[in-house]
């Protein structure tokens, strides 16, 4: 079985085009409109690999979605790469594993993607 990658993005445009192509490259994708409903995904036992977070989404923003995941021992350390048009500066407090800016490289998502799990 492929392994699994939960996107958290409110833009259903950039949502769609990140699931599209993960799918491609081989991975399962799982979606999650914002911080709250990756929360519930994770606890339904997702089993993602890793997190692409996008960090300012309506309900539960990124930086809310981080300190929950933390709390969480059951999926605190999955992996997050952030996903963010919000400055470095802007993440830094937030921990993450890893980086990409928006507009999104792919390549350089997929490299970043490749660090913590393959199809």
């Amino acid at each position: 079985m492929s392994p699994t990658i939960l996107v958290v993005e409110d833009d259903l445009d950039t949502r769609e085009m990140l699931e599209q192509f993960l799918e491609i490259e081989g991975f399962q994708v799982k979606t999650a409109e914002n911080g709250q409903r990756a929360l519930e995904c994770l606890a339904e036992g997702c089993g993602a690999c890793v997190i692409l977070l996008d960090l300012m989404m309506p309900v539960m923003d990124g930086w809310q979605f981080r300190r929950e995941q933390a709390r969480r021992a059951d999926f605190a350390d999955i992996p997050v790469i952030v996903v963010s048009a919000a400055g470095r500066d802007r993440i830094e407090k937030i921990q993450a594993d890893a980086y990409v800016s928006k507009p999104i490289d792919l390549d350089e998502l997929l490299g970043c993607v490749s660090q913590f799990c393959r199809p």
